[in-house]
């Protein structure tokens, strides 16, 4: 196996070689020295999004909505309101409402990780979510991460995800030299350690055998706070470095000031935090008081063996169960509320 994994990376390497490509080479290089720099591995913990596949044979497994949620349940919840929409929006045929409404229903009362429906496959995935660390604490982002062409800093923008249609078949990815070599260091990686109650440990041992392939979502970026040493998430998932930025600016100058109800002092200090970081345009870091604000660099892993992507594991828990999410809708397209 290791003699197998060492020719795939010597025929990555080779290809980069015959590319001639000046920024894969920038790429590479940037990717090189961040492993130096930050060796280790920060855990935060399982995510959870939405796969599917046609049920006829060949067809890939692929992201269709973000591996981005705390819990199963949620992306549970995402598939009930994709088939719901479906139903109201794309289709006037009965009987492919019909379906589509059958499906929305158990998703309502059970628990399910695959659902099929019209002749596809939807797979509740789960994934682990995880950053660098070095001696200065989580990786921020690397000069080589792309930004958007044109910045801005509009708090309400829409931002969409880049894990839609994003490939869950080991193998199928465009793989650097250095994306390869982090496939092949996390195939034996499981949870370990006391902190982990032993049924995660031991589920997690389990998902090595049966999925032992690994494949590399996008990587995005988010905001990490520290006070001490200990490093805290404090954001979602955003698909660029300036996303994170936008979020983390909008963040210390409305939202947190409402949620938190700092009065006039804590206001003011990081209303001017704010537009400091704001006015560097590319800063990682945001100081208020002895609390530290970084862009981190956030990267993701979906396990898959034989049968696809890994559902959820017997240890990952619901915070809450299935219910009703829309109105009752008949097969005509009808919406009944009082239903």
């Amino acid at each position: 196996m290791a003699g197998d994994w060492m020719r795939q990376l010597e025929q990555l390497h080779a290809g980069l070689v015959r590319r001639d490509d000046p920024t894969a080479w920038v790429v590479e290089t940037d990717a090189v020295r961040a492993s130096v720099s930050y060796p280790h591995l920060a855990l935060r913990g399982p995510v959870f999004g939405l796969a599917a596949r046609d049920t006829e044979p060949g067809g890939a497994w692929r992201v269709v909505k973000p591996v981005i949620c705390g819990t199963p349940q949620e992306a549970r919840d995402s598939l009930n309101s994709l088939l719901w929409f479906r139903a109201k929006d794309d289709t006037d045929d009965r009987a492919v409402r019909r379906e589509l409404l059958a499906a929305v229903a158990v998703l309502e009362r059970e628990t399910p990780n695959e659902v099929e429906v019209l002749g596809t496959r939807y797979r509740v995935v789960r994934g682990d979510e995880m950053a660098r660390s070095g001696e200065d604490g989580l990786e921020p982002p690397r000069p080589t991460d792309m930004d958007p062409p044109r910045p801005s800093w509009d708090r309400r923008r829409d931002v969409p995800s880049l894990d839609p249609g994003a490939c869950l078949d080991a193998g199928q990815e465009e793989l650097s030299p250095m994306a390869a070599a982090m496939k092949l260091a996390l195939r034996e990686f499981a949870y370990s350690g006391a902190r982990f109650p032993a049924e995660v440990r031991a589920d997690s041992a389990r998902s090595v055998r049966t999925h032992p392939e690994v494949v590399l979502l996008p990587t995005g970026f988010g905001v990490a706070e520290r006070k001490g040493t200990r490093w805290t998430p404090r954001s979602s998932l955003m698909p660029t470095p300036h996303d994170a930025r936008r979020l983390l600016y909008g963040a210390m100058t409305e939202t947190w000031p409402l949620m938190y109800e700092f009065d006039e002092r804590e206001r003011a200090a990081y209303a001017r935090a704010a537009e400091g970081f704001r006015a560097a345009r590319r800063a990682n870091e945001a100081r208020v008081g002895d609390v530290l604000y970084r862009i981190c660099r956030i990267e993701r892993l979906v396990r898959t063996g034989p049968e696809g992507p890994e559902p959820p594991r017997r240890s990952d828990h619901d915070e809450y169960g299935p219910m009703k999410l829309h109105p009752t809708m008949d097969e005509d397209g009808t919406l009944h509320f009082d239903s």
